[in-house]
């Protein structure tokens, strides 16, 4: 950006601070020479450095910062490469519209498309603070988006991010994706359904996320397997190679105002339909996918506890992406107990790979979604008719057609490991009895998945439950139900404990 020296009103010397917000650019500056630029906490200024500039929030100090220093936040400094000495210009810029826009909707206010977009724009420039992000966010919390809020939302996210265009090889080519809203310990069908789904000959490019407040995220399981921190031009080469990815989103800029506001409604855990849908579809439209398959379980102790919910979020599913071009096809699953046998990031990988090596151990319900899941998807993307989708999925899954396909993919992306027995086992492992018998009614997905991040995961990969028991079968006594794995004694003891305390078989 061109700047006449006449608007620069001063001259600082750097000094760059051992700070960070997360986020925030902060600059801070000296009490005297914030009254001299008539600088208050809280003002905004923008600083120019290297042929760099960046917009910083104001703090001051009255001692810690020397008069005609500016003290920079590591975001600060990182934006504008600033190092300790060099001399930066200032100018006081005003306070940006969208906080006007923001105190609108605190007052109940609807919003115009153009001022959401405002608002993302100045989040995705690092205008607003995390304090505005956050009144923003519990706005729309409390009062709710419209469907043309919604909408338009949608659309501002994935207008300020990059957009992976894969320049499809033929006009009729599809590419299909498929997410889930999660809480629902397991349920990794993502490594499952993209080989299938690939191997039919659908191009499928998924980005997914690492864990949030779970046991693990999509992104954690698949890192057990392969590379999954892919640079842009790494994740089209492949998907042109393979038909397909797997690869963790935030290594991505596809959608920066989203990871801003899912970052500020983490610690309250507010989120609304309205932005989930605009979260999960402006990323998918990033991805260039023309077809989206959503699953939402359903159970006490999942995300969405009840029917009525769910069908909000089909309706606000399909209205949004009817306006945004991508064709949404929403399903209800089981969300009453965990899926599969393994939770946290290497447990539930084995359990992936032992899916399709057709192991004596693997579990049926993961894989029965799985295959649920991709024959819908393959039944969208054209490659087979009405209800026969499932069909063409178990026959690529069983003819071994999917795993030479999962295979290519793994390698492709940097492979870690290509058979169950690869998957390598925590330090510690406990494995635990019922004091009562009698046939399992429920397992609390809850408690389950609270057990596995008390005993590390998913921060230490190896560590979590393997359920032995499902819902339905019968326990004698003596017979083991879980085990628990952790790389450190005192986690697994603490894991026992809480695991004795909370126990997740309703009998």
């Amino acid at each position: 950006m061109n700047v006449s020296n006449r608007n620069l009103i001063n001259t600082l010397k750097v000094r760059v601070l051992d700070s960070s917000t997360g986020n925030t650019v902060v600059a801070i500056l000296n009490y005297k020479d914030a009254s001299k630029l008539r600088l208050h906490r809280g003002d905004r200024i923008e600083i120019y450095l290297n042929k760099k500039n960046v917009v910083a929030i104001v703090d001051e100090s009255i001692s810690d910062i020397k008069e005609g220093e500016i003290g920079l936040n590591f975001e600060a400094s990182n934006h504008i490469k600033a190092n300790c000495g060099d001399l930066a210009r200032i100018k006081p810029v005003v306070k940006p519209k969208s906080i006007y826009y923001i105190r609108e909707k605190i007052e109940g206010k609807k919003l115009s498309e153009e001022k959401i977009k405002q608002i993302v724009s100045d989040i995705v420039t690092n205008r607003l603070s995390s304090v505005e992000i956050t009144y923003f966010v519990s706005a729309s919390y409390i009062r709710g988006l419209s469907l043309s809020e919604t909408v338009s939302l949608t659309k501002a996210i994935y207008s300020y991010g990059e957009v992976l265009d894969f320049k499809k090889p033929r006009s009729s080519d599809i590419l299909v994706d498929k997410h889930c809203i999660g809480g629902l310990a397991g349920n990794r069908t993502t490594p499952i359904i993209v080989p299938i789904v690939a191997a039919s000959g659908l191009l499928i490019a998924k980005t997914s996320s690492r864990s949030i407040t779970s046991p693990a995220g999509t992104a954690d399981v698949i890192e057990a397997l392969c590379d999954v921190c892919l640079s842009k031009d790494q994740i089209i080469s492949t998907v042109k190679k393979t038909g397909a990815c797997m690869v963790w989103g935030g290594s991505l800029a596809l959608a920066p105002a989203d990871d801003e506001i899912i970052r500020v409604e983490h610690p309250l855990s507010i989120d609304s339909d309205n932005q989930l849908v605009a979260s999960v579809m402006a990323k998918k439209k990033s991805v260039s996918s023309d077809v989206v398959l959503i699953d939402i379980p359903i159970g006490p102790y999942a995300k969405v506890k009840n029917k009525f919910q769910a069908r909000k979020l089909k309706f606000l599913f399909e209205f949004v992406g009817k306006h945004i071009g991508i064709k949404t096809n929403v399903i209800y699953t089981d969300g009453r107990n965990p899926i599969g046998k393994g939770i946290g990031p290497s447990l539930e990988a084995r359990d992936v790979l032992r899916i399709f090596e057709n192991h004596e151990d693997q579990p049926l319900d993961l894989r029965d979604k799985a295959l649920s899941m991709a024959g819908l998807l393959i039944e969208m993307g054209g490659k087979a008719k009405k209800g026969e989708g499932i069909n063409v999925a178990r026959e690529l899954l069983e003819s071994g057609k999917a795993l030479n396909k999962f295979i290519e993919i793994l390698k492709t992306q940097g492979e870690r490991a290509l058979c169950s027995n690869d998957i390598e086992i925590a330090s510690y492992v406990k494995c635990l009895e019922l004091k009562s018998e009698g046939r399992i009614k429920l397992i609390r997905n809850d408690y389950i998945a609270e057990t596995a991040k008390v005993a590390g995961a998913p921060k230490d990969k190896l560590a979590g439950v393997y359920i032995r028991k499902q819902a339905g079968d019968l326990v004698k006594k003596g017979e083991v139900v879980i085990e628990i794995h952790s790389q450190s004694k005192h986690k697994l003891d603490s894991a026992v404990k809480f695991f004795n305390e909370h126990i997740p078989f309703v009998m």
